[in-house]
């Protein structure tokens, strides 16, 4: 008797200390998101907070297994009836996937929710701009050049736009109980499209989404090794190394990115890749203001190059994507209200910082201006600036490379389960066929930005194709589709405004990338 009040409280007492330290985890690694080194991400719009739930739900899980052991051994031997020792049928864990027992209690779950980390205004800001001004703006001043003071309106029009229809997202995602309160009633942008398109068409809307977001991140991708093989090769012109000998080198380091099981790896990188870009923008600021006796304010048009125009609209609109995790993002905050506020000032401060780092590049190099302004700097200065840009690059490519193969696997594998469960033995090793895809997709970035290695019209591509269908015609035509009994007349106008206008941009720039694409694609093959 007395052996086995000894084991009882043994085990009491391991449990307790294995809950601790779960707990303890918990804290620090919510800790390190509010400090951005979780949180933080580049401007591939990959969704900072739904990463985070990944984790969290991970260690929800591990605790849930300690309160069911605990209450387990809480009623042994409490007799013949099922719930003494050893007397529960199956497996006594909590299974994520619903299969296994439920939580003990209504207290427990929202003693999980309430533990659940969230995160300030500020720090939600911080994941819009990382998502808004990043690397990519390099290609705002080429925009410029073909664009004039049209293109600087549009910058400003961009962010107005942008902003707004985060909103009405953020709207579509709630609706009134009977009280006349709103209430949360969708999740992601997923949730919103689905009831746009039920009953007819319950999942149109889902995949139409998923699409979107998996050519938006596997073209980010490409555009990281694009721009890392153009850098290296302005870098050091005298190498006998051309830029497609330099992006197949990029892509033998980053073929590690098939093995990620998660993005801790990676995410601990992410402030300081955000820091390191902000130091570089300031050094190209600083250099084009010490030439600032040169500037030529002549060469800035009035009117604009109606042939590469539409692609400068896609570069600009590209700039400005993060759509795709505002919703996750305002459902982490602990005060949701302050969302509004939150994208106003982020918007604004991305507008003005835009514009002006636009401008000023554009001024100094005027119509020597090249798709990557770095690649304009003094070969003394550039080959450094150009380094820290390519180690950004390259490790920034993870995020959007596991998000891309995290919406397939959940598109085509998923169960419901971790990410990629169906790419792990049960020792917990990824299956050859597994390795092979993300192989795979790792190979076909490659072959993208060797045979097309225009950032430019890669950058206006994809901005025309996918950023205007989720930035513009998608949250104004969702808006419009749930809310439309609601809405004032002024709103009705700008989400038709809005679409039309977005419409039309996404068209005439996609055509236009295209074709000088192929006209780039035929000068490569004659090469």
């Amino acid at each position: 008797m007395a052996t086995l009040i000894r084991s009882k409280l043994s085990n009491k007492l391991s449990n307790a200390a294995t809950s601790v330290s779960n707990k303890s985890q918990a804290k620090v690694s919510g800790m390190f998101a509010r400090m951005g080194f979780q949180a933080a991400t580049d401007e591939e719009g990959l969704g900072f907070a739904a990463c985070d739930d990944l984790d969290y739900d991970h260690r929800q899980g591990m605790q849930m297994d300690i309160l069911t052991n605990d209450e387990a051994g809480a009623g042994a031997g409490s007799g013949p009836t099922g719930t003494g020792e050893g007397g529960l049928d199956g497996d006594s864990h909590y299974q994520r996937d619903g299969t296994g027992l439920p939580p003990s209690g209504s207290k427990d779950a929202s003693l999980a929710e309430e533990d659940k980390p969230k995160i300030t205004a500020w720090e939600a800001g911080w994941n819009v701009t990382n998502a808004i001004q990043g690397m990519f703006v390099l290609g705002l001043p080429y925009a410029i050049l073909h664009g004039g003071y049209l293109g600087l309106f549009l910058i400003i029009f961009a962010a107005v736009v942008c902003c707004y229809t985060g909103k009405i997202l953020i709207a579509c995602l709630y609706e009134e109980n009977e009280d006349g309160q709103l209430v949360r009633v969708r999740d992601s942008y997923v949730d919103i499209a689905n009831a746009c398109c039920a009953p007819r068409f319950p999942s149109l809307g889902g995949h139409i989404v998923n699409v979107a977001q998996i050519i938006e991140l596997v073209m980010t991708c490409i555009l990281y090794v694009v721009v890392s093989g153009n850098l290296m090769e302005n870098s050091f012109p005298t190498m006998p190394v051309s830029q497609k000998s330099w992006a197949i080198i990029a892509t033998v380091a980053l073929l590690p990115c098939a093995f990620l099981k998660n993005l801790k790896a990676v995410s601990k990188f992410s402030l300081l890749c955000t820091m390191a870009h902000f130091v570089i923008n300031v050094l190209v600021i600083a250099y084009c203001l010490s030439r600032a006796r040169d500037w030529a304010w002549d060469k800035v048009k009035f009117y604009i190059d109606v042939k590469k125009f539409p692609i400068s609209i896609g570069i600009i609109v590209f700039s400005y994507t993060s759509q795709i995790f505002l919703p996750s993002l305002e459902g982490n905050m602990n005060k949701p209200s302050e969302f509004h506020c939150m994208m106003n000032w982020t918007h604004i401060a991305a507008c003005i910082l835009k514009g002006l780092f636009a401008l000023v590049a554009y001024l100094t190099w005027a119509d020597a201006t090249k798709e990557v302004i770095t690649d304009n700097l003094p070969s003394t200065i550039r080959a450094v600036v150009n380094l820290f840009l390519v180690a950004k690059a390259l490790l920034s490519y993870p995020l959007p490379f596991f998000a891309a193969v995290e919406v397939l696997e959940k598109s085509f594998f998923g169960d419901g389960g971790r990410a990629f469960p169906d790419c792990y033995g049960a020792d917990g090793r990824l299956k050859s066929w597994g390795l092979t895809l993300r192989c795979t997709l790792v190979v076909f970035t490659l072959l993208m930005a060797i045979y097309v290695p225009h950032f430019a019209l890669l950058m206006g591509l994809t901005g025309s194709l996918t950023g205007a269908g989720l930035c513009f015609l998608l949250p104004s035509l969702f808006h419009l589709k749930l809310l439309w009994r609601k809405l004032l007349w002024h709103h009705v106008f700008f989400d038709v405004a809005i679409f039309v206008i977005g419409g039309i941009c996404s068209i005439s720039g996609f055509i236009h990338s295209m074709e000088g694409l192929i006209e780039a694609y035929k000068y490569n093959i004659e090469e």
